[in-house]
């Protein structure tokens, strides 16, 4: 991959002299969707797929973006002097909203550079390929300019606060912070509330991670996300009038079944129960992980894939034949859906003599129901973001 990147590189910019070569994964969340915006708990982990870039600084003001899976848009050129959101700047306000963020904590670049991606992760899949973008940049800038006083989870802090603020997405912490944390063959129990976080072997002697991309693209930015999130915003401030919380996380079920008449709106209180059912899911699943319970983290799946699907109402129709499908399958130990939802992908956890009979079975029962065929990977958890030797 390097080769090809920095090939392209001084195809682009005359040579590949002094470039040097970049890795961020994409991620994939277990258990614990939509928690990570109201102080509850995730379990994702990153993954082994990602985003590739070269980098090298420029001596002057120009920054130029080149994304060897977007080819058509060529060099997107942007300056340090116009640090702006532009409708043709399209995938490349990603990392330029990363240069903006940096800009407005005081970390003002004495010149520009040029940087080069390729990725492997599927565009609209939900599986962070944003987030994976934005970490890269963190990391590429840190790098190329001697930036030593930001760690890692700065960076992810940056990088969500430029999701939130330069391409108006209000995604919570977790898909940054597993881009920037992640850490080969573990996952990460991260409470949203506090950022206090542990790694957690996963340990899968006999069984394996499946991700099934439905080939639905989501843009959370145009979907339904931000209302999910401000319909949370209105049930916690309808809970508060009496209880002394800060987020939807702070509740057990059982509190919140005891203050559930407070929320007046239906919607706002399905979307309420989700979170806080979905986050006490979480931390019972990551028990059950310790414990080598892999039967009962699959069923928490499944119990939050009908939750995501019910009452947070972020499937759809084709991620939902996926996971009745998964299910009816002899060998899965549990499907959901994953990522922000309103399409993308699947995680299943398969059974190793089963895997190539899920990929078949289910490859064919889908074309024949929706039309279209679905992609699977057989996934690895790796390392987070950092540069290559």
């Amino acid at each position: 991959m390097k080769q090809k990147l920095f090939d392209k590189f001084a195809e682009l910019f005359g040579n590949s002299d002094g470039a040097r070569f970049y890795f961020s994964p994409g991620r994939v969340n277990l258990i614990g969707e939509h928690t990570d915006y109201n102080g509850g708990h995730v379990f994702p982990c990153a993954l082994t797929m990602g985003t590739y870039g070269a980098a090298r600084k420029r001596d002057d003001r120009k920054i130029h973006f080149y994304s060897m899976n977007l080819d058509k848009f060529g060099v997107v050129e942007a300056s340090l002097d116009d640090l702006t959101n532009k409708q043709e700047y399209n995938w490349a306000n990603y990392p330029l909203g990363v240069v903006w963020a940096f800009d407005g904590r005081g970390y003002h670049l004495e010149s520009g550079f040029d940087m080069v991606i390729w990725g492997n992760i599927p565009n609209g899949a939900g599986l962070s390929s944003s987030a994976s973008l934005e970490v890269l940049t963190g990391v590429i800038l840190t790098d190329l300019f001697g930036i030593t006083d930001l760690s890692m989870t700065d960076l992810a802090l940056i990088g969500q606060y430029s999701e939130n603020n330069f391409n108006g997405c209000n995604c919570g912490i977790m898909d940054q912070f597993t881009v920037a944390m992640g850490k080969k063959d573990n996952a990460i129990f991260l409470d949203t509330n506090t950022m206090k976080y542990e790694y957690a072997p996963i340990k899968l002697d006999d069984a394996k991670i499946i991700i099934t991309n439905s080939k639905v693209k989501h843009s959370l930015v145009d979907s339904a996300y931000n209302d999910r999130r401000q319909e949370c915003t209105d049930a916690l401030a309808a809970l508060k009038t009496k209880l002394d919380i800060s987020a939807l996380g702070d509740l057990t079920p059982e509190e919140f079944e005891a203050n559930k008449d407070l929320i007046t709106d239906p919607v706002q209180l399905k979307r309420a129960k989700h979170a806080v059912y979905e986050n006490q899911r979480t931390i019972d699943a990551v028990a059950a992980l310790k414990d080598g319970d892999i039967a009962k983290f699959g069923e928490l799946m499944n119990q939050s894939h009908i939750s995501l699907r019910d009452d947070y109402e972020v499937s759809c129709g084709e991620i939902d034949i996926l996971v009745d499908l998964a299910w009816k399958t002899p060998g899965v130990v549990g499907s959901r859906i994953t990522g922000g939802g309103f399409g993308g992908c699947t995680v299943s956890i398969v059974k190793n003599e089963a895997v190539d009979a899920f990929i078949t079975g289910l490859g064919s029962a889908y074309k024949e129901q929706v039309g279209h065929e679905a992609e699977f990977y057989t996934v690895d958890i790796g390392d987070g973001a950092s540069r290559l030797a």
